[in-house]
């Protein structure tokens, strides 16, 4: 077993925390834009200790199809330009809510009724949201 006084030299781990600024961040709100997802909001839940995530992004499409193919571009978009998968996705089979998963950012892509029987943004109320336009 080492000494304590080993453990004040060895260097920390720099986690580094995402922001609005990330590539991944970045790369998931243009992929919904370019598949004209509608209502795109980002919660900053950095400042909540019981959040799961950085990040949700929450946007809703007007169909199962829109649904799908908004989710399907981001898991696309974010490997192409970024190099990640998500860890875990949900929903692809009923469409009317699907979560992709990046650890520190979860998308939410949903059908209009589904958004408002949820309301994640009023959970979630705490979170700094951005609307983010076409």
């Amino acid at each position: 077993m080492e000494p304590l006084s080993v453990l004040k030299s060895r260097k920390k781990n720099t986690v580094t925390r995402l922001s609005r600024n990330s590539k991944i961040f970045k790369t998931i709100i243009k992929a919904i834009q370019d598949k004209k997802g509608e209502n795109i909001v980002s919660l900053d839940l950095r400042k909540i200790p019981e959040a799961s995530a950085d990040f949700f992004i929450v946007c809703q499409a007007s169909s199962g199809i829109q649904v799908r193919a908004i989710s399907d571009y981001i898991e696309e978009q974010v490997k192409l330009l970024c190099e990640e998968i998500p860890y875990k996705h949900e929903g692809k089979q009923a469409l009317q809510w699907v979560l992709i998963d990046y650890v520190n950012i979860v998308v939410h892509v949903m059908h209009p009724e589904s958004r408002k029987f949820y309301r994640l943004e009023e959970m979630w109320s705490d979170a700094e949201s951005q609307l983010h336009e076409l």
